[in-house]
């Protein structure tokens, strides 16, 4: 059974419409375009703490087209790096997947998503810490909604722990500042240093284990 945060918090919006859902291309991050274009894509929206971990996990699935990290949740437009880090924007650090539904499903992306993450952590993930870093799932309409929730009980179900990601309506999101964009691909040094530091490795291992669990 699903509780309240620190357990799961489901904070799904009443009457969401879809004229309160919204992404937003600007903040001086030009669309990159892939050279796979399906007849159809779709977006989702997640936040798991580090931006470029997040970003990097994605990337490596199949399906996935593009991904653009930024801010989403808060309450400031066009919030920059600075603002959110420190935490008085409302914002989570996030990451918007653009995928083809014919190769991979929502279902696979949250579960992958969640699998990727520490669940468990209700004050932000690995060595970041703090409102900006905690997890999500930011969902719109129904069918999403659905897929988040079975996603978190599954989690909750495996581990034999309360889980902490929170399900919530999307809202705007915000892209970050270029230099945040593709992070582990144009400082692969750099990015692989601060991982290993953080621990984050490390942790996904205490946490999910060697196999890779259904949910």
């Amino acid at each position: 059974m699903l509780t309240n945060r620190p357990a799961v918090l489901i904070a799904i919006a009443s009457g969401l419409a879809a004229s309160s859902i919204a992404f937003m291309s600007g903040g001086g991050v030009d669309d990159r375009r892939a050279e796979y274009a399906p007849i159809r894509v779709a977006t989702a929206v997640f936040a798991g703490g580090c931006l470029a971990c997040v970003e990097a996990d994605f990337d490596k699935m199949t399906g996935v087209i593009e991904t653009v990290v930024g801010y989403t949740g808060g309450s400031v437009e066009r919030p920059t790096h600075k603002q959110v880090e420190s935490g008085e924007t409302g914002h989570y650090e996030a990451v918007k997947v653009t995928y083809d539904p014919a190769r991979i499903s929502y279902e696979a992306l949250a579960a992958n998503f969640i699998r990727t993450i520490d669940p468990t952590d209700d004050n932000g993930q690995f060595c970041d810490k703090g409102e900006p870093f905690r997890s999500a799932i930011f969902v719109s309409g129904s069918s999403e909604r659905n897929a988040a929730v079975a996603t978190v009980s599954g989690a909750q179900r495996v581990l034999g722990q309360n889980v902490a990601t929170e399900i919530r309506p999307l809202t705007v999101f915000w892209p970050a500042e270029e230099q945040y964009q593709d992070y582990h691909v144009k400082n692969a040094s750099k990015y692989a240093s601060k991982r290993e530091a953080c621990g984050r490795d490390q942790r996904l291992m205490e946490v999910w284990g060697t196999k890779v669990p259904a949910l």
